[in-house]
């Protein structure tokens, strides 16, 4: 990572970025818009969400326009007019002026010459600009690319920023050709380079940090929330912060796949199930361990504990390019079918009366294997599509049985490379024995 690619003091938590990933992702960008003429592309940051009275939340930044131009900050648009007559308008970057009352309210905000070191568009202007400029490029324009969030797990129900823009410059010219800019987003973003390679190799390290920390402290007695606060420190003391809401469950909670209270008592017996990822620089790792609160595994936890991790290091090494999603997961559901058997959860007969759509592992491995990782934790990509050099997946098996009183679920992330899948968080301990070890100091 070049730290001398922007000046140090542009207010961001992590290191400066190097600008070239960002220049790249414009130019790929720019060349896919240009199959279509006089193409013109809006990408707007997200809107800050109300809390309560006059409360709002910390602005999250857009991915996209993170993705192509590294600004987190509010109010920024980035128009992209890559045939534009103009050539200081094939890129331009609108963000706030600066002003007396901003800096006394809310601190910095970037000066046209920041924005232009974070991100390299060469042409920087005020938000006030935005119109006229707009309305100029839109005068030639034939094909306007607007975004939405077009995940297929999402549920939007807030009207976003993104929306509202749509809806107005539709009403405004309602004779241009549009179209969807998420669909060659998603393509764009599913292969990641070697700079953004490296920024989830950084989230994976704070992960790994966390996770020691963890394993170190464990005992009975502790409280989930203590558990998480651990991990909190330990991600923010190194640049991070949680990638989503940490599932930190304890006991017959290690049941429950998207548990967030993280409000009981961990008890001595029990197993500890946390499943958390650090991002740094929007950049998402996510990571679960499943630990023995007292320090070991008794031999029932430690037998579905192996056979959860039999599982992962085969759907690991079989995660390879050309590999359907689809394919993945019905090889690990076969996988598990098999691990299940020797538990004696399932039965022969069970396995062979299964379909494609219910397996028999269902009951105890119900969801699905792994998804797309990135400035997503469930990130954008095509999954329909086969595995390709630089996806980079989650692997993430589990054993659930509500009627024994815990689970196990084990997640590495791995890159997809032409030689063969590369686990990124090969460093995590993940070994039952070496846990043990780790564990074995002292527990008063």
């Amino acid at each position: 990572m070049n730290l001398e690619a922007a000046p140090h003091n542009l207010a961001t938590r992590h290191l400066p970025i190097d600008v070239r990933l960002f220049i790249s992702n414009r130019q790929r960008l720019s060349e896919a818009l240009s199959v279509e003429p006089m193409s013109l592309a809006v990408v707007h940051a997200n809107d800050i969400l109300p809390t309560t009275a006059d409360g709002a939340m910390p602005l999250y930044p857009n991915s996209d326009l993170f993705y192509l131009t590294g600004i987190e900050q509010e109010e920024t648009v980035l128009l992209l007019a890559p045939q534009a007559h103009e050539p200081t308008l094939r890129e331009v970057l609108f963000v706030r002026e600066p002003n007396e009352r901003l800096r006394t309210w809310e601190g910095y905000k970037h000066s046209q010459a920041d924005a232009t070191a974070i991100s390299g568009v060469q042409t920087v202007k005020w938000l006030a600009d935005f119109p006229s400029v707009f309305h100029g490029l839109m005068c030639d324009a034939r094909n306007v690319y607007l975004n939405s969030n077009e995940h297929k797990r999402a549920a939007v129900e807030v009207e976003t920023r993104d929306a509202r823009f749509i809806r107005e410059t539709q009403a405004r010219y309602p004779l241009h050709r549009y179209h969807r800019l998420a669909p060659i987003m998603q393509q764009l973003r599913v292969g990641k380079s070697e700079l953004e390679v490296e920024l989830i190799r950084r989230a994976v390290e704070i992960t790994r940090g966390g996770m020691l920390r963890v394993m170190t402290l464990l005992r009975p007695g502790l409280a989930e929330y203590e558990v998480e606060a651990e991990l909190a420190a330990e991600f923010i003391r190194r640049r991070g912060r949680f990638a989503f809401s940490p599932i930190v469950a304890s006991g017959a909670n290690n049941c429950v796949l998207h548990y967030l209270a993280n409000n009981q008592i961990c008890q001595a017996g029990d197993l500890l199930l946390v499943d958390v990822g650090a991002a740094y620089a929007n950049y998402n790792a996510d990571l679960t361990r499943t630990l023995p609160v007292s320090g070991r595994f008794t031999p029932r936890q430690k037998q579905v504990y192996q056979g959860v991790l039999r599982v992962l290091r085969q759907a690991v090494a079989s995660a390879t390019v050309g590999k359907l999603y689809r394919d993945w997961q019905y090889e690990a559901q076969d996988l598990m079918n098999e691990e299940l058997l020797r538990l004696k959860l399932i039965t022969p007969e069970e396995i062979r009366d299964q379909t494609r759509e219910k397996p028999a592992c269902q009951k105890y491995f119900m969801h699905g294997l792994g998804h797309s990782l990135g400035l997503g934790v469930h990130d954008l990509g095509p999954m329909h599509e086969p595995f390709a050099p630089g996806w980079v997946l989650t692997v993430e098996p589990g054993i659930y049985i509500p009627a024994e009183g815990f689970g196990v679920r084990l997640e590495n992330d791995i890159l997809i490379t032409s030689s063969g899948p590369l686990d990124l968080s090969a460093d995590v301990p993940i070994e039952a024995d070496e846990i043990e070890e780790i564990m074995s100091g002292d527990r008063s």
